[in-house]
C-alpha cells in the first residue's frame, strides 16, 4: 500500500528495545450479514443475496509506551468489501508535554464526526452502522499531524483537537470516481461535556482536486461538458466545472444526551468544494434510544440533501446549446433521500454484542424505496 515506510516505522518503534517498551495489544471484529429486501436493488454494499462480507471487519491495534512521555500506536484492519487484506489504517507517534497537551505525528483518523474515533469499533454504538446519510465522507484517515488539549472549564469537561495534514487516494464523491488529492488538510474540533450531555463542532478546510474518471455517467458528463467548453473558449466555465485546486470546507454539529436509560444522538454536516461540479451537500440525522439492562432499542431518522445553488444553472444564457448541458450535468448530479431504522442491540457478554436493524431508504429523486436488513456480532478484545 501507499507510504508503507511510516507504518513500518512505527512498528518498528513498538517492537524495539523491548527491555523497557511496555506493549499492548487488542483487537475488535465485526461479524455482518445482511440483504435486500427488493428485488434488483442494492443499498450499503448489499443486494438480494445475504452477504457477510460486505461490512465485517477484524483489527488489531498495537500500542507502545516508550517512557519519557512518549508513545507509538499501529491499527492494522482486514476488511471483509476487500477480501479481508490487512492494511495499516493507523500509524502514528504520540509526545504527551503534559497531562492536557499532546502532539501526535503519522497516519490517523480525520476527526469529522462524534464516532470517527472509533468507527470501525461496531461495539462502542448502538447501530450496526453509523447513520450513513451523514457519515459518508468517502475516506477516513489522513497523513499529519494532531494537536489535542483536553482540560476543565468549570463543571465541563473540554476537548480541543486541531489537526494539519493530506490526504491521496481514490475516492468516490457525488456518483463521480476519480483519484484524489488533498493538501493543506486543517481543522478544529471541539467537544465540550458534562454529565450526561455533550455537544461538539467541527470545521475543515482542504485544497481539493479530483481527476474524475469515465466509469459513471455522471463523470461522464462532467468531462465531456468540461470539454467542450474548453474548445468554445470557455476557460472560466470549464475550470467551474473541473475540480483542480478547488477549496473544500466541511462543517460538523452534533448533540449527544445519556440520561438515565434515555439516548439520543443528533449530527448535522456539510460539505463543499467550492468553484467545481460537486454538489454542495447537506444531511442530518437525529435518533433516539432506550435501554432495559442488557437490551438497547432505538429509531433514527437521516436526511440527505445535494444540490447546486440555482444560480448556477444560467452560466451561458448566450449560448443555449452549452446552457443547456451545463443545467443537464448540474440537475444530475444532485441527490435527495431519507432513511428510516429501527433496530435493537442486546449485550449478551461483556465484549460481544448482538445487533438487529432494518433500514427504508427512499430516493426522492427517482421516488424508490429500498429495504435492507443486517444483523452483527460486535466484539472486543
Amino acid at each position: 500500500m501507499k507510504k508503507l515506510p511510516i507504518a513500518i516505522a512505527i512498528c518498528a518503534a513498538c517492537l524495539s528495545a523491548p527491555s523497557y517498551a511496555e506493549i499492548r495489544i487488542n483487537g475488535f471484529a465485526s461479524i455482518v450479514g445482511g440483504k435486500t429486501l427488493d428485488d434488483d436493488s442494492s443499498l450499503y454494499g448489499y443486494d438480494n443475496d445475504i452477504s457477510f462480507k460486505n461490512e465485517s471487519v477484524f483489527a488489531l491495534q498495537l500500542s507502545a509506551d516508550l517512557q519519557d512521555k512518549l508513545s507509538a500506536t499501529a491499527q492494522i484492519v482486514a476488511r471483509g468489501e476487500n477480501d479481508f487484506d490487512a492494511e495499516f489504517e493507523w500509524a502514528y507517534l504520540t509526545y504527551e508535554f503534559t497531562d492536557e497537551l499532546q502532539l501526535s505525528a503519522g497516519k490517523m483518523r480525520v476527526p469529522f464526526y462524534r464516532y470517527s474515533d472509533f468507527l470501525d469499533v461496531g461495539y462502542a454504538y448502538r447501530w450496526v452502522r453509523p447513520p450513513q446519510s451523514v457519515y459518508n465522507i468517502p475516506f477516513s484517515t489522513y497523513e499529519g499531524l494532531s494537536l489535542l488539549h483536553t482540560s476543565q472549564l468549570g463543571d465541563w469537561d473540554s476537548t480541543v483537537q486541531v489537526i494539519y495534514g493530506g490526504y491521496d487516494g481514490t475516492i468516490a464523491v457525488v456518483s463521480v470516481n476519480g483519484d484524489t488529492e488533498l493538501n493543506d488538510i486543517a481543522g478544529i474540533n471541539w467537544t465540550l461535556s458534562y454529565d450526561w450531555f455533550s455537544a461538539r463542532a467541527a470545521y475543515f478546510v482542504a485544497d481539493t482536486s479530483i481527476a474524475i474518471e469515465n466509469d459513471t455517467p455522471t463523470g461522464v458528463a462532467l468531462n465531456e461538458l468540461e470539454e467542450a467548453l474548453r474548445n468554445a473558449g470557455f476557460v472560466d466555465q470549464a475550470n467551474n466545472i473541473a475540480v483542480d485546486e478547488d477549496d473544500g470546507s466541511f462543517l460538523a454539529l452534533g448533540v449527544s444526551i445519556d440520561y438515565n436509560n434515555l439516548l439520543f444522538d443528533a449530527e448535522y454536516t456539510e460539505f463543499e468544494v467550492d468553484n467545481s461540479a460537486l454538489a454542495k451537500q447537506t444531511q442530518y440525522y437525529t435518533s433516539v434510544g432506550y435501554r432495559m439492562d442488557e437490551w438497547i432499542v432505538h429509531l433514527t431518522y437521516e436526511n440527505n440533501d445535494d444540490k447546486h445553488e440555482s444560480n448556477r444553472y444560467n452560466a451561458l444564457p448566450a449560448v443555449p446549446p452549452l446552457n443547456q448541458g451545463i443545467n443537464l450535468v448540474l440537475e444530475g448530479s444532485k441527490a435527495k433521500s431519507n432513511v428510516y431504522t429501527i433496530g435493537t442491540r442486546y449485550d449478551f457478554h461483556p465484549s460481544a454484542a448482538l445487533k438487529v436493524d432494518f433500514s427504508r431508504f427512499k430516493d426522492d429523486i427517482s421516488d424508490t424505496e429500498t429495504d435492507v436488513i443486517a444483523v452483527a456480532v460486535d466484539l472486543v478484545f
